[in-house]
């Protein structure tokens, strides 16, 4: 250890490695020893959020023109709701493999070659004709297993280097490109739809934008940025008291944790609920618009797409807000509860349901108050955003993390976002087919499906509830022991701590304590 490294006062250096799993070593770059320097770290979080950022707006492309792409293709609500359960499914299936070799094999190809393939199909699925719908079904699944190499394997990079409160902000700015790609995806083909008078150019410009994100990984995210399985071989498994488990050994653990399943189904609200309505909003305000006389209706390839441009930039704004008041409220207040994480997260769902039901009921008399609880709702959501996988590195060990947020995705969304758009187009065209047909119905059939992710809010926020029953306990279990030979506390455990705030050892001199 350097002598920067040694503050006065502190016992002399141990000879076993100090370092604990998850801190950014300041000084230097040691490949192959898991060890880079703060800056560098810092450069490939930068890496790793910009192409999180083109990976949400590649996730919502789509909706910020699904009404031109109903058209184009004669789609109705049903079968447009389906082009998001296929991502989704695709994406879902894909999630579990991607976990296995994440924990063995070298990421950085892993994350290469789902990029180039996520970016490659989208672009290439901007030519296709009219009469080749089942091929653009079939694009979407290939996008969504390219994204899912890339949900799956990032977190547990990030949990490789950096600890405590440094990683829970480093996660929060990670996914505040969640909201931010999000909302950019809608404004983007929203906007390119207007602005050259086909929905297609929207998939022409993000292809370009990962192909800059690729090279970017290449070149600034460091092939010793591993997770434990790698990293630690032989050493932190060693000190753990572990040795190597087998993928079932893994789910088999995994289920035992009650941590983790019931976050797990609180994080699976939140997707039915995000992805229901991030699918759907835009449309819905649209027939709004056209029931208040404010439009005229959708008969043509190019539609109206403000309500896209609008929502995408309320989503960016409450995403930001939300995910860094999130963290900083959990940061906070984990210093007095360390219940802390699950319990904003519950209050963030149970909050944000009263303020959807409102937006929606309140649509048909005023798009302005609509919007203003659509935003309350959204930023309450976000909330969550950056905590719940917080609260999964905390409660599994490091060498199975990245197996453990693959089958967290899995579940999320195989029960979320698979089928939760799809729910909402079965059901309003099952209402619209008792009904008259009319632009009043196609807008009311829609309102009262949403109904659904009002309740299936509350009961997200009740699982999150029944985490902080368990966390204290699961958090324990799967902290990594002290280093031996050393006071623990003493040492480095993050960069605050390096920047001149370690305490003065009780073994001190008095020359050394002044």
């Amino acid at each position: 250890m350097s002598e920067a490294r040694v503050s006065a006062g502190l016992p002399p250096p141990s000879p076993l490695p100090l370092k604990t799993f998850g801190t950014v070593d300041s000084d230097q770059d040691q490949q192959g020893s898991g060890k880079i320097s703060a800056a560098r770290s810092y450069g490939a979080v930068a890496v790793l959020c910009y192409i999180n950022l083109v990976n949400y707006m590649d996730w919502f492309t789509v909706a910020g023109v699904l009404q031109d792409i109903q058209v184009y293709f004669q789609l109705g609500d049903k079968t447009a709701g389906l082009l998001h359960t296929v991502f989704i499914l695709c994406f879902l299936l894909s999630a579990p493999v991607f976990g296995y070799i994440g924990d063995r094999y070298n990421r950085k190809i892993i994350l290469s070659a789902g990029m180039v393939l996520w970016s490659g199909v989208t672009l290439g699925s901007s030519y296709i004709p009219k009469s080749m719908a089942w091929l653009f079904f079939i694009s979407r699944g290939l996008v969504g297993i390219g994204t899912a190499s890339y949900s799956t394997v990032t977190p547990t990079i990030i949990a490789d280097l950096f600890q405590k409160d440094r990683r829970t902000w480093v996660l929060s700015v990670f996914y505040i490109f969640i909201p931010v790609g999000s909302g950019l995806g809608y404004i983007l083909s929203a906007g390119m739809a207007e602005a050259t008078g086909y929905w297609g150019f929207g998939f022409r410009v993000t292809p370009g934008m990962g192909l800059v994100g690729l090279v970017l990984l290449i070149f600034l995210v460091p092939i010793s940025a591993r997770n434990a399985a790698q990293k630690h071989a032989g050493k932190t498994q060693a000190e753990e008291g572990d040795t190597s488990s087998t993928w079932i050994q893994d789910i088999s653990i995994l289920a035992r944790n009650r941590s983790f399943i019931w976050s797990s189904l609180g994080v699976t609200a939140m997707t039915f609920v995000t992805g229901a309505l991030g699918f759907w909003m835009p449309l819905f305000l649209d027939r709004a618009e056209v029931i208040l006389g404010r439009v005229p209706p959708c008969q043509k390839d190019q539609c109206n797409t403000l309500n896209s441009r609008i929502f995408g930039g309320v989503t960016i704004a409450t995403g930001i807000l939300g995910v860094i008041l999130g963290a900083e409220a959990a940061r906070r207040y984990k210093k007095i509860n360390a219940r802390a994480d699950p319990l904003i997260c519950a209050v963030g769902l149970l909050t944000s349901a009263p303020c959807m039901y409102l937006a929606v009921m309140l649509a048909q008399d005023s798009i302005l108050a609509a919007y203003i609880l659509i935003a309350f709702g959204e930023f309450l959501l976000s909330l969550n955003w950056a905590i719940v996988t917080d609260i999964l590195l905390h409660v599994v060990k490091p060498q199975r993390q990245s197996t453990a947020v693959s089958l967290q995705l899995f579940g999320a969304h195989l029960l979320g976002d698979a089928g939760s758009p799809f729910l909402i187009g079965i059901i309003s065209d099952t209402i619209k087919s008792h009904k008259t047909s009319s632009h009043f119905w196609s807008f009311r059939s829609l309102q009262y499906s949403f109904v659904v992710c009002v309740v299936v809010t509350i009961l997200g926020g009740g699982c999150f509830l029944i985490t902080a029953f368990y966390i204290e306990e699961d958090g324990k279990e799967a902290a990594p022991p002290p280093a031996q030979g050393i006071e623990n506390k003493s040492y480095v455990c993050d960069e605050e701590q390096r920047q001149g705030e370690l305490p003065v050892s009780p073994f001190a001199t008095e020359a050394q304590k002044a």
